[in-house]
């Protein structure tokens, strides 16, 4: 079903595309198009990061940086994921694991959230590394993040997978599965994709000009992707499933428990920010930092007190506050 012929019947009639997941050859080996659609993902949202990391009180060197180490990081974090539960399907005769089936990405299997571990792991040790406020760093990488995600999802448009169950919807989606026989399914990478440009929006043009903490930004990423994948994962027929476990007679999709986890507590550490702490925008560290840039200046037109400079030069690049955030970002194939 890889290079079927795709149509939206209810929205578009008989038309039909048709392209090949191959974007094209280099000499026996294919390039497929999802990995040149997530490597543009990628370029996209490293674009966008280092057009804001000034509003962040962060550098575009700390982007590349996160970059350098995010992309094969992530790479790795999606495959451990998706191996971790889809065991069996990696195992030889013997029962042992076949380790050259496990490392080869190329064959597909990956799951995003994988990578969304694996990039948190990554901001908090670099955040403790160059003492810059971990907060600040992951509500910068969340941005980058949704473009990677709302672009790399129309890679499993190409290679005609991630979608949901038989729906006769308006905007159902056909998928022939032999010459005479097809399925109408929910486009639920559409969905997502959608779901992410919108989180992305309002991120951008609401969040972050009235952000009240370094973390507000990655909580809300946590909670609006969260409820989206929530939902949106009930409609998929490819699930992660954890386990053998099961809650109601029915088994549990790895993806949907893990999502409802970040929609409580990403709303939970909300509430206690703005409502209990009633955090200030003076303790963004883009503030700590344009103060402490404005006391420099007035040190060298000898305008400012001596322990003023100080006091402003001490506010700058510090470790993260503990309990502001505590949590903050394959070639081819499935991603979950």
């Amino acid at each position: 079903m890889q290079d079927s012929p795709i149509s939206f019947p209810g929205l578009l009639g008989d038309w039909q595309f048709t392209a090949s997941s191959v974007a094209f050859y280099l000499g026996q080996k294919p390039i497929y198009w999802y990995g040149i659609i997530l490597g543009l993902g990628v370029l996209l949202g490293l674009w966008l990061c280092t057009k804001q990391a000034k509003h962040y009180g962060l550098t575009e060197d700390n982007v590349v940086d996160m970059v350098l180490w995010g992309v094969p990081l992530g790479i790795l974090g999606a495959r451990t994921y998706y191996v971790l539960f889809y065991l069996d399907l990696f195992r030889n005769e013997s029962g042992g694991l076949d380790w050259g089936r496990v490392v080869a990405i190329w064959d597909g299997g990956g799951a995003i959230y994988g990578t969304v571990i694996a990039c948190v792991i990554l901001a908090i040790v670099y955040s403790r590394c160059q003492k810059i406020k971990l907060g600040a760093l992951t509500d910068l990488c969340v941005m980058g993040l949704l473009v990677g995600q709302l672009v790399g999802r129309w890679g499993n448009f190409m290679n005609r997978e991630a979608f949901g169950a038989a729906t006769a919807l308006p905007w159902r989606m056909r998928l022939w599965t032999s010459a005479s026989q097809y399925i109408e399914v929910h486009p639920t990478f559409l969905y997502e994709s959608l779901w992410n440009l919108l989180g992305l929006l309002l991120i951008l043009f609401v969040i972050s000009k009235g952000r009240r903490f370094d973390g507000e930004n990655t909580w809300f990423y946590f909670l609006w992707y969260g409820l989206g994948r929530s939902w949106i994962e009930g409609l998929r027929t490819d699930s992660l499933y954890l386990f053998d476990w099961k809650l109601f007679g029915e088994p549990i999709r790895v993806s949907q428990a893990l999502s409802l986890v970040l929609v409580v507590l990403a709303a939970f550490m909300l509430f206690y920010n703005i409502r209990i702490k009633k955090r200030s925008p003076e303790d963004l560290l883009v503030n700590q930092m344009a103060r402490a840039a404005e006391a420099a200046e007035a040190a060298e037109a000898g305008e400012a007190p001596e322990a003023e400079i100080t006091a402003a030069a001490d506010e700058a690049p510090q470790e993260p506050i503990p309990g502001e955030t505590t949590i903050q970002e394959d070639i081819h194939g499935d991603d979950h």
